[in-house]
C-alpha cells in the first residue's frame, strides 16, 4: 500500500494476509495460491506488509477487550489513513472482527472472505476454474467454519466454489449451521484443551474421514491446522489431503 501510495495509486482491493496467512508454513501456501489467482485474474490489489496487525481477534476472544481495541485502533489508522475501501480474507476470524467489530471503533470496510470472493470471479466468468481436471470425480468434504457459517451465513459460496471443479462434494452429518466446530475458535488455538474424553479436532476428523474422502476442504487457516493434526493423529495424511479451497482452485488451474 505504502508503494502504491507514493505511486499515486489506490488498488481495487486490499489483500488482509492475517497472521496465519504471513507467519504459518502451511497457510503461507494459501496466501500464495490466493494471491496467483488475483494475478490470474488481473485483480489490483496490495498489502500492508509489515503495517498490517494482527485484527485482535484472539485477544477479544480470550476476553482481553483492552488489547483488542488498542490492536483494533492501530489498525484502524492505518486502514483509514490509505483510504482503504474493500478488504479481502482468507480468515474467517478476521473477516468476521473487521467486517462486524470494527464499525464500532470507526473502521467501515466492504469486507469480503475469499470463498465469496472465489465465487464472485467465477460467477462473473473472470476466473474459469477448469472442470475434469485433477479433482473430477474426487471425493472431497467440506468443513465449514464457525466464523464463516453461524456467525455470518456464509455456507453456498464455498461449496459453489467446490463444486466447479467436478468433485464429488459429500456432506458430513453436521453440516451448515448444524456443523461442528473444528476445537479452534474463541482462542483455543493458542492453548491446550480442557480435560474431557476426546479432543474437538479428533471427533470432527473421525466424521470426515467416516466419508472416505481424498479431500478435506477447509476456508480457514485454523480450521485447516486442526484437521490436518486430526488427519495426522489417525496417520492418514498420506491418503487424505487437507486444502483450502483457494488451493484446490488455482491447482485445478494449473496456477
Amino acid at each position: 500500500m505504502a508503494e502504491l501510495k507514493a505511486k499515486g495509486e489506490e488498488p481495487e482491493v486490499l489483500f488482509w494476509v492475517g497472521c496465519a496467512g504471513a507467519f504459518d508454513g502451511r497457510y503461507k501456501k494459501v496466501t500464495r495460491d490466493f494471491t496467483k489467482i488475483l494475478d490470474h485474474v488481473g485483480i489490483k490489489y496490495a498489502v500492508l506488509g509489515t503495517e498490517e496487525s494482527c485484527t485482535g481477534d484472539p485477544a477479544k476472544r480470550a476476553g482481553n477487550e483492552f488489547l483488542f481495541q488498542m490492536q483494533a485502533m492501530s489498525n484502524i489508522e492505518i486502514l483509514n489513513g490509505y483510504n482503504v475501501k474493500k478488504i479481502v480474507t482468507a480468515c474467517p476470524h478476521c473477516f468476521n472482527t473487521l467486517k462486524n467489530e470494527y464499525p464500532d471503533l470507526g473502521g467501515d470496510y466492504e469486507v469480503i472472505h475469499h470463498s465469496e470472493f472465489l465465487q464472485q470471479l467465477i460467477n462473473d466468468g473472470k476466473l474459469v476454474v477448469k472442470g475434469g481436471g485433477e479433482f473430477k470425480g474426487k471425493k472431497i468434504t467440506f468443513h465449514d467454519s464457525c466464523y464463516l457459517g453461524r456467525s455470518n451465513n456464509i455456507y453456498e459460496a464455498p461449496r459453489e466454489v467446490l463444486e466447479t471443479l467436478d468433485a464429488d462434494l459429500v456432506e458430513m452429518k453436521r453440516c451448515r449451521s448444524k456443523g461442528l466446530c473444528c476445537g479452534a475458535g474463541g482462542a483455543q488455538m493458542f492453548k491446550e484443551p480442557e480435560p474431557g474424553n476426546k479432543d474437538v479436532n479428533i471427533e470432527r476428523t473421525e466424521e470426515a474421514l467416516g466419508l472416505n474422502p481424498e479431500v478435506i476442504a477447509t476456508a480457514c487457516p485454523f480450521c485447516m491446522t486442526m484437521m490436518g493434526d486430526g488427519v495426522k493423529h489417525f496417520e492418514k495424511e498420506d491418503s487424505v489431503k487437507v486444502m483450502d479451497i483457494a488451493e484446490l482452485v488455482a491447482k485445478s488451474n494449473n496456477l
